[in-house]
This record gives C-alpha cells, structure tokens and sequence, in this order.
C-alpha cells in the first residue's frame, strides 16, 4: 500500500498547475451579501496530459486547492506530434467561446492568449498557433479548447480505424501538404 502511495506523490510532484483565473462571487442573504471566491485552474504533466477544474469557496487558496483538486480528477491525454505540436488542426467551441487551434513547425512557440496558452504550457505543447473567436469568457475558452483538444485524432488510431498501416496515413498527410504549399517532397 505504501508503494501505491508513493508513486501517486512522485506522480503529483510532476504536475504543474496554473491558476487561469479567480473572481470573486456574492450570495444575496437576509443580512447582506456573503461573499466567496471562485477559482479556475489548469494542471498538467507537460508529456500529454492536462486537466481542468473550477472551483467555490469562501478563502481564495481553499478555491485555488479545491479547483486543482479537481482538474487533477479530471485530467485527460492528449496525442501529441512529435512530443512538441498537434497532429492536425482542429476547431473546438462551448458555448459563445469558439477557438481555432493550428499545428506549427518546430521553432514557432505559443502563439495564443490568455487562457489558452496556460493549457499549452501545461500540456507540454511547444508549437502552436490558436485563435479564440467570440466569448472572452476564461471558463467558455477552457471549455472550447478542451473540446478541440478531443478531437484530435493520432494516425496510429486513423490507421487502426481504416484497417492501414500508420506510415500510408502519415505519407498521405505529407502529400497534401506539400500540394498546399506547391512543394515537391523529393
């Protein structure tokens, strides 16, 4: 049991966690008005893996831990290319909050605001370019680029899906993208 224990210590000790945003929130009472504080956070390994979490509380770090808490409950894997950018671009909303997220070459950074580049940098992504469209809303752009980032698909899983070997998938999208950029891959 001790050994379970320590290896959930030295997996926690991995994760980073970055406070995207905090605000404080009133609940109208007979007396007045009692106020508490609402966290949102973001945590993840930095090798794929990345969580999210809001929380209420009546403290501010009672929220930040209750909401790490949770976004370490809630954490998913992502596929990544390379270790380093997204395999594909894709497109991800929630609600009035709609972000567009582009795969990029290495040498590019993080090219994103706000919200989104507190997850990037805890998934581990290197090289990305993403735009948020409409809301500006932190929890609705959380929420939009944790559906884009569910949608990507590896080419291992594209592959197993068609029944074809991942190297046909991979040749397939270096074939059209050479003939976007109308360059010969030879």
């Amino acid at each position: 049991m001790a050994r379970n224990e320590q290896r959930k210590s030295e997996e926690q000790s991995d994760i980073t966690e970055r406070l995207v945003g905090i605000n404080r929130v009133a609940k109208v009472v007979k007396g007045g008005r009692r106020f508490g504080f609402a966290a949102l956070m973001v945590v993840g390994d930095q090798k794929g893996r990345v969580g999210t979490g809001h929380s209420k509380a009546k403290e501010v770090p009672d929220a930040v831990k209750k909401a790490a808490q949770q976004a370490r409950n809630n954490m998913v894997r992502i596929p990544l290319r390379e270790g380093r950018t997204l395999h594909h671009d894709v497109y991800g909303r929630s609600g009035a909050g709609k972000v567009y997220l582009r795969a990029a070459p290495p040498g590019t950074g993080i090219i994103a605001g706000g919200p989104l580049r507190a997850i990037f940098e805890a998934l581990g992504i290197q090289d990305v370019v993403a735009k948020s469209i409409g809301s500006a809303n932190p929890y609705n752009m959380v929420n939009a680029t944790f559906d884009a980032l569910q949608k990507i698909q590896s080419p291992r899983s594209v592959a197993a899906r068609r029944g074809k070997k991942v190297s046909s998938v991979v040749s397939a999208r270096e074939d059209t993208a050479s003939a976007k950029t109308g360059t010969d891959t030879e």
